[in-house]
Order: structure tokens, then sequence, then C-alpha cells
């Protein structure tokens, strides 16, 4: 398509010994029509779309919820629940069973546990505090299944649930463990994305993210520097 003012050259400097050579025509190309559903901005690769794109974003909504749903009510019912007297409310009578249960494990030649160094922690670390243990997984559980259902902070929220199936795989349990870790996985891959249909739309604008400071942060950086002076290098770095 020729649109106008591509074309180069002109009828000026013509003499009476006839007329000149017109100057060259450029041709351009008109750039393809934009997507009606998609929009530019959103011409991505698949992995790319899958983990940036807005409209991805619905798709991460039924994975977080889904999987937030399964650790609040895993939390709930050790704290509330049917798993009460063995978290809350028995010094930690679970996570010891379960730690006995996966140093035990290490000690056939088949064992569930693999790893001498785990049984080890196990043994040492888990087993003698398994009170307060007890306390901290349930309340962890129910932390990360509230983030996950609200989308808040997303990303860190989801590496704390893989970090516990980590824990409970590691200590010879299957079960759900590997599927759920599987899509906590995805979503920390989809840090970006996966929850601006919930509150990250507006925290990860406000707070900012490993690779940018926000607005608020920027704020509170600054206020810092007008007290200690030996911070305004940063809030100038960060302006």
């Amino acid at each position: 398509m020729i649109r106008a003012g591509q074309l180069t050259g002109s009828r000026e400097g013509q003499s009476a010994k006839g007329p000149k050579m017109w100057g060259t025509v450029k041709v351009e190309t008109a750039p393809a029509e934009t997507d009606a559903v998609v929009p530019g901005s959103e011409q991505l690769r698949p992995a790319d779309w899958l983990f940036r794109s807005n409209y991805a974003s619905v798709i991460w909504l039924v994975v977080r919820v889904w999987l937030g749903y399964q650790w609040l009510n895993a939390g709930y019912q050790k704290i509330w629940g049917s798993e009460n007297m063995a978290f809350w409310n028995g010094g930690g009578a679970g996570v010891y069973g379960f730690a006995k249960a996966g140093v035990a494990a290490n000690q056939t030649p088949m064992g569930a546990v693999g790893f001498g160094w785990w049984a080890g922690f196990l043994h040492n670390f888990v087993m003698p505090n398994a009170s307060w243990i007890a306390k901290a997984i349930s309340l962890g559980e129910l932390a990360v299944g509230i983030c996950l259902i609200l989308g808040l902070f997303t990303g860190v929220a989801a590496f704390a649930a893989v970090a516990l199936n980590f824990t409970y795989m590691m200590t010879g349990t299957a079960g759900v463990n590997p599927l759920f870790a599987v899509a906590g996985v995805m979503l920390v891959l989809a840090w970006r994305n996966a929850g601006l249909i919930g509150l990250d739309r507006y925290l990860l604008r406000a707070v900012g993210t490993p690779f940018h400071v926000g607005p608020l942060v920027r704020r509170v950086i600054r206020r810092r520097a007008t007290l200690q002076p030996g911070l305004s290098f940063t809030a100038r770095a960060e302006s």
C-alpha cells in the first residue's frame, strides 16, 4: 500500500528540454492489523503468554483458588478441625510421629527417606521441637491458603507451599504432595500475572517487585533518608 507522503522526488527543476525522471517511489507494506481479541502487547510466545499475559491470569486464578483451598482446609483442620489434638493442642504429636516414621524408614534398605542427613535433621531438630513446629506448620498452611485465594503475594505464597511439599516428600510421604508441588512451581513461575485477578494487582504496583522498587517503598526510603543522612544515596538511586 502506498501512503501519502511516501513519494520521494518532485517535479521541481524540470527544464524546457523535457521533464526529468521522477524520484524513487518508496513502497511500504501496511502493518498487519492488531488482533481484535489479543491486543498487540499480548502477541507473545506461548511461554511468555502463559507467565506474563493478562489473559492467562484467568487460568492462574483457577489454579491458585483450588490450591489455596486445599492448603486453607489443611491448616483449618490442624487448628480447629479433626487434626487439632495431633497438632495445635496435642503437643505436636502429629509432627513427632511423622518425623519418627521418617527416621525409622531411613533404617530399612529400601527406605522412603533416602538421605541420612535428612533423617538426622528429623531426629535431632524436628522431634525435640515438635510442639512449636506443629503450630508453625498449622499457621503456615492456613496463611498460604489465604494468600493464594486472595492473590496476595502469590509468588511468595506458592514458594512457601512448595517448601512444605518438599519437606513432606523428603520425609517419605507422597500422596497429593507431588501434584500440589507441580501446581505451586507453576504459580511461582507465573508470579507476574498469577495474582492479577486479586490483591497483587494493586500491591505489586505499590510495593514493587524484585526487579523494580514500587512508589510505596521509594517513599519509605526517602523518609528514612531524611532521618538518616547516610541513606540519602539510596533514595537518589531509586528516584
